[in-house]
């Protein structure tokens, strides 16, 4: 009878540590309009980093997971070899394009499920501390506006700022920064050898 007690409990806080650790690490909230099929995004009008014509769309959305064909112009021999690492991608000359981006966009955040790391990018909620995991590592919540001091499309807009740290492919970080209206602002890698480049992300639609 004790031995019974015992596995009820045990299964209790199993089960009940469980259901903690999935409302934590899932991303709720309604569709944004950032993820319906024909959305885009694209980047700055000059090139970054040996990067241009950076453009996207949303192709398919499935259980609130958009699908997302993407092209660039790149030059940067580092980046064209990092970005010749995905499968999804395809290198020709300095063309590069990449099927089937995932990512969810929802009233409560951003969350990526390939080929980015999966997990959660940001919670429009988030406290300065906060953390996601993602693959075998985690993003981390390092800072929240409180006055629009992030200049973005000709404005300054409060975001979120969220690093993660694969160390991986020649990235030493990446930098995530998202706003609860405009979506994901910018991303900025910093690679091994410690050069930044910082591309910021428009949507033609948002929350």
């Amino acid at each position: 009878m004790r031995t019974k007690v015992i596995l009820i409990i045990i299964c209790t806080c199993v089960i009940v540590f469980s259901c903690k650790k999935v409302k934590t690490d899932t991303l709720g909230g309604t569709q944004s309009a950032m993820g319906v099929v024909g959305a885009t995004v694209s980047s700055s009008n000059i090139a970054v980093a040996g990067v241009s014509s950076i453009t996207g769309s949303v192709r398919t959305l499935s259980d609130g997971v958009s699908s997302f064909n993407g092209s660039a112009v790149i030059t940067n021999p580092t980046i064209k070899n990092i970005m010749s690492s995905y499968a999804a991608a395809t290198v020709i000359g300095n063309n590069v394009t990449i099927t089937d981006v995932k990512v969810k966009f929802t009233s409560e955040g951003i969350e990526s499920f390939g080929p980015l790391e999966p997990g959660i990018i940001a919670k429009f909620d988030a406290k300065v501390g906060d953390t996601y995991p993602c693959g075998s590592g985690k993003r981390t919540v390092k800072a929240v506006s409180t006055t629009d001091d992030f200049y973005w499309g000709g404005m300054g807009i409060k975001v979120i700022t969220v690093e993660e740290t694969p160390n991986k492919l020649g990235i030493k970080k990446i930098t995530y920064f998202s706003n609860h209206k405009w979506g994901l602002a910018a991303v900025e890698f910093t690679f091994d050898d410690n050069s930044v480049a910082r591309f910021p992300v428009f949507s033609s639609a948002s929350n």
